[in-house]
């Protein structure tokens, strides 16, 4: 009776590791990071000669893979194939958080539809740190990230934003941020806003005010560098085009206001709350939404 021939051991899956790099001062990255650079097969990477920077401050020789948004659509199944091998690897952008408005969500979700087990290893994100750093409230927020280079795309972007309640982030570059800048006071409304440059870097600075005195600011003194903005929820003080000075009728509770408007004009309660928005440099539906809230409250 002859003899079976064993089956050879089906290879156990490897993992993929997320793994987030600094954004700029290099002491930013964790011990686990770099035990997991350490520890991987090969570093997929969005800029070989960027993450090579890295492992050379940190003593580190790896084998580099390049991934990035332009090559993600081969590469990723390519990646795929030796995570089914056992490979270990470990995926990073040349900043930051991958996926965060980097390559990597195209990988990851191939993973995920291959049973490949995906562990994200936490660190630097600049929008994160801006936030913690701009004074905005933040116990809510929404990330809008890189709104489309285009004008028309931007502005139809921005209007979807018009009723979001709270502080939005956004990436943008240098080059583009005064025109985000402009359509952002057109179209939300003069809001109070942040500009967050060169985050954890040797020249960081935070610009702080309305979003008019931004436009203002970046129409003197172009910035550079890596751009994150933070837009705020109204505050009513600052309507577009305003001295600076605040006026009574933006300074009252917008309830208080339509209810002052309704009884010195004989309007009705909607004409009241479009003359309290138009005052404050918000949309009716935006004062609206404030006035359930309070309502609520």
């Amino acid at each position: 009776m002859a003899k079976t021939k064993p089956k050879s051991p089906e290879p156990t899956p490897g993992c993929l590791y997320v793994v987030a790099t600094p954004i700029g001062n290099l002491e930013d990255i964790t011990l686990r990071a770099l035990r997991i650079l350490k520890e991987a097969d090969f570093i997929a990477c969005e800029d070989t000669r960027q993450t090579q920077k890295l492992l050379t401050h940190f003593d580190i020789s790896k084998r580099l893979v390049s991934y990035h948004e332009h090559n993600e659509i081969t590469r990723a199944p390519e990646i795929v194939i030796e995570l089914e091998q056992g490979a270990q690897v470990a995926l990073v952008s040349d900043a930051g958080t991958p996926a965060i408005s980097d390559p990597g969500h195209r990988l990851v979700n191939l993973c995920m539809r291959h049973g490949i087990r995906v562990v994200p290893v936490p660190g630097a994100s600049a929008f994160v740190a801006a936030l913690a750093a701009s004074g905005m409230p933040i116990e809510q927020f929404s990330f809008a990230g890189f709104l489309p280079a285009r004008p028309t795309a931007r502005r139809k972007a921005l209007r979807a934003l018009t009723t979001e309640p709270r502080t939005i982030a956004f990436y943008e570059a240098p080059h583009r941020l005064l025109d985000m800048l402009e359509d952002a006071l057109e179209i939300l409304g003069n809001r109070p806003a942040v500009i967050a440059r060169e985050v954890s870097k040797a020249f960081e600075e935070f610009l702080r005010g309305h979003i008019e005195d931004l436009v203002a600011e970046i129409r003197k003194k172009p910035p550079r560098g890596e751009i994150t903005l933070l837009v705020g929820p109204s505050d009513g003080v600052r309507p577009h085009g305003d001295s600076g000075a605040i006026d009574i009728s933006t300074a009252v509770p917008l309830s208080r206001r339509v209810e002052e408007i309704m009884k010195e004009h004989g309007s009705d309660r909607k004409a009241a709350l479009k003359q309290a928005a138009r005052e404050r440099g918000i949309t009716r539906r935006e004062a609206y939404k404030q006035l359930l809230i309070t309502r609520d409250e």
